[in-house]
């Protein structure tokens, strides 16, 4: 019940998060802008979900973690809702409505799956859990444009934000079991919100975690971002080609979370992983920047499948050795700390590789450097080992946290 309700919420608020650039085309043309400017919205939307991931795990620890993931629904909803108002105000402060109840939904769920998962399991629920983001843009991909052409792109907004108003409700029932660990009289001050990114880099091993995760989130956001524009201008595939090749990577992306959170769990130590999938999606990206053009179309296929794999798999198997690495009750927290970093990447990933595009006139040198700096870290992470933890270096995390 605990999966099946963090895989259900965690889909649907990846759905709210999407929905706003499967709309963009009708939106804009009615709004009278550029469809282009979905690029910020998307950045504000990650921007809203860094700074509120800072603040949840004191949220968590006050409220619940049921409690928090049902405000995040209803701030998804809100954000879909104020979009529909249709000028630039409302649709800026939607997208920062969304970033905020996008950000603590995975703290909340990691702290729950801790709770109720067997250590031996963490690596497959917790990617299983992790599946809930691409299914949610599957959802929309597949829903929302038919809601368009039904109720138009107003009521596809807020036909998806009274989804997240239901599966509010339906949590209800089960919020006093499994917010049976809040502290209703946890303080909450801005002084904790800078907590969780102390805690993240008092302890050694998740720092170095976290840190890698900002390049791995940059190259995943710039996967799904320019594959498409990279193969029709430079590739010379028509968009329908292009777009099926995206949907592989995609759906190669929810296999491979669910494979990795396997091989974690039984054969290879997460942080190994981890390596060996920075090295797989780097040389994907460096074989699609180098040797890929003139490829028969189904090896570009397999190609980019393997990518997809990689740079989209590993999320799963990152939050559940967060998990394992956090002290005892402090896994929304540090989860939060954590996914502060990740989500800086995503924010800084796109911009520095259109950057790079801009100056060399080709989306093949953002591959070749992007896939170059994750080679360099997955050699590191398979090549060193993380150091133990002893009582006396955890005494001295802790009180770098408490100061």
């Amino acid at each position: 019940m605990p999966l099946l309700i963090t895989l259900g919420i965690q889909a649907l608020v990846s759905m709210a998060s999407l929905t706003p650039p499967v709309l963009a085309p009708a939106a804009a043309a009615e709004i009278g802008v550029p469809a282009s400017l979905i690029g910020l919205f998307v950045g504000l939307v990650y921007i809203g979900s860094m700074l509120s991931s800072l603040g949840s795990g004191d949220l968590i620890g006050r409220f619940g973690a049921i409690r928090i993931s049902q405000a995040c629904l209803i701030l998804c909803a809100a954000g879909l809702a104020l979009a529909t108002v249709g000028v630039p105000a409302a649709i800026v402060l939607s997208a920062l409505l969304i970033g905020f109840g996008y950000g603590p939904v995975t703290p909340a769920s990691s702290h729950i799956l801790a709770r109720t998962t067997p250590a031996n399991r963490m690596g497959f629920v917790f990617s299983l859990k992790q599946t809930g983001v691409p299914l949610g843009g599957m959802l929309a991909g597949a829903l929302v444009p038919t809601m368009v052409l039904l109720a138009g792109w107003r009521g596809a907004a807020l036909a998806v934000a009274l989804f997240c108003v239901v599966m509010a409700v339906l949590t209800q029932p089960i919020r006093a079991a499994l917010d049976d660990d809040r502290d209703a009289h946890r303080r909450i001050s801005l002084s904790g919100v800078l907590g969780p990114l102390r805690m993240v880099f008092a302890y050694k091993a998740v720092r170095d975690l976290a840190i890698c995760s900002f390049f791995f989130g940059a190259m995943q956001l710039c996967l799904t971002t320019f594959l498409v524009t990279y193969l029709t201008e430079e590739f010379g595939l028509r968009l329908v080609a292009a777009g099926l090749v995206l949907s592989v990577a995609q759906a190669a992306g929810i296999f491979g979370r669910l494979l990795w959170g396997w091989v974690a769990d039984h054969w290879i130590a997460s942080r190994i992983l981890l390596g060996l999938l920075a090295v797989g999606m780097a040389s994907c990206a460096l074989l699609l920047a180098v040797y890929a053009h003139g490829w028969p179309f189904a090896w570009v296929l397999v190609l980019c499948a393997a990518f997809g794999g990689t740079a989209i798999g590993w999320n799963g198997v990152y939050l559940a050795e967060i998990a394992r690495l956090a002290p005892a009750g402090q896994t929304g927290a540090m989860t939060g700390g954590a996914l502060f970093i990740t989500y800086s990447g995503v924010v800084a990933g796109p911009p520095l590789f259109a950057g790079i595009v801009s100056m060399t006139g080709e989306h093949a040198s953002g591959f070749l450097a992007f896939g170059l700096i994750v080679m360099l870290i997955g050699m590191s992470l398979v090549l060193t080992r993380a150091q133990r933890t002893d009582p006396e270096a955890d005494r001295q995390a802790r009180r770098r946290i408490n100061q």
